[in-house]
């Protein structure tokens, strides 16, 4: 059985990481969905799709199970997404997701959709990472090591301080 796992990864965290090894207790195969592929260099989406695939791909070697890993830009209609998903994926057998809209985008196009608990959530999640890391705070913790080292390789720190400053003078 092949299921699929979608999300912006920006960056792949510890929760995004239980929530694979959870899934691959379940699945002989697993497709990552790099959600936002065509998004980078900004303070919501600092690292690009490439970047995102090194992060996620040596996140999951650990794990004994063939992984797909597929950027998958994003498509401003609602109604069309799964099949935009699944024309760009390998076909998969579920989804899994704990994303209100991805839920029912799936289910109304007859995909089975499982859920995950969530992890650590006041910490483990996206935002709160890329402010610690705007900040200067602690953020190792709360990835993968072979996340901090992408991070490290491609100045990502350094980046998302960058893009994160403003040129306005405070009006």
């Amino acid at each position: 059985m092949r299921g699929f796992y979608i999300g912006r990864f920006q960056p792949y965290h510890d929760g995004h990481h239980q929530m694979v090894s959870e899934i691959v207790s379940e699945v002989d195969e697993l497709v990552l969905g790099i959600g936002s592929a065509g998004h980078s260099h900004g303070r919501r989406n600092p690292f690009t799709a490439g970047e995102r695939v090194m992060m996620v791909t040596k996140s999951v070697d650990e794990f004994d199970v063939t992984t797909y890993v597929v950027p998958i830009e994003d498509l401003d209609r609602n109604s069309v997404w799964v099949s935009h998903v699944q024309s760009m994926t390998p076909a998969f057998d579920m989804a899994y997701s704990n994303n209100p809209l991805v839920i029912q985008l799936f289910e109304e196009a007859g995909v089975e959709v499982r859920q995950s608990p969530m992890f650590n959530r006041d910490v483990l999640e996206g935002t709160e990472l890329r402010e610690r890391m705007v900040e200067g705070g602690e953020w190792k913790s709360l990835v993968p090591e072979s996340v901090v080292e992408v991070i490290e390789e491609i100045n990502g720190i350094e980046r998302i301080q960058r893009v994160s400053e403003t040129d306005t003078n405070g009006e």
